[in-house]
């Protein structure tokens, strides 16, 4: 059974607790590509973090995750998507996917996609590719996905 969430605001303070989420939910598939290492993760984070796009996932209260997202010319991106490992395989990430969804289309119907990546080798490969998401570009250690917005669907 799915659980219920809701989203909360994060800020800078934040920032810590956030990477340590990052870190744990990323950690298995980058020791699977020999990447696995604390401060590269840290400063890729700190390159990309933007409290005011970002929300915090939560399940009876709790932390369950964390998704940013904004719009980009023509699409929107989603970055830093981490489902604690407590909360996984049960239907949150779904939940909040769909969620998502539902406020681009209310907010900005002329979006023509939806972008996000994933690290080669990652189990959000198969989780995005389930979602309706397509390789659009790869590089060494990550995959770029699309959508189509709604007015393409």
């Amino acid at each position: 059974m799915t659980p219920a969430f809701e989203f909360g605001p994060v800020t800078d303070a934040d920032f810590d607790e956030l990477l340590a989420l990052r870190i744990r939910t990323m950690r298995v598939s980058l020791e699977r590509l020999g990447r696995f290492d604390p401060e590269r993760a840290a400063q890729r984070f700190r390159s990309t973090f933007r409290s005011a796009d970002t929300r915090r996932v939560r399940v009876d209260g709790k932390p369950a995750g964390c998704v940013a997202f904004w719009p980009e010319p023509g699409a929107m991106r989603i970055e830093h998507f981490y489902i604690d490992a407590a909360y996984q395989r049960c239907g949150l990430g779904s939940a909040v996917l769909s969620r998502l969804f539902g406020e681009f289309t209310e907010t900005l119907p002329a979006v023509s996609c939806c972008r996000v990546g994933a690290l080669r080798g990652s189990d959000a490969n198969r989780f995005y590719e389930r979602h309706g998401f397509v390789r659009v570009s790869e590089s060494e250690w990550d995959i770029d996905y699309e959508r189509p917005g709604p007015q393409q669907a």
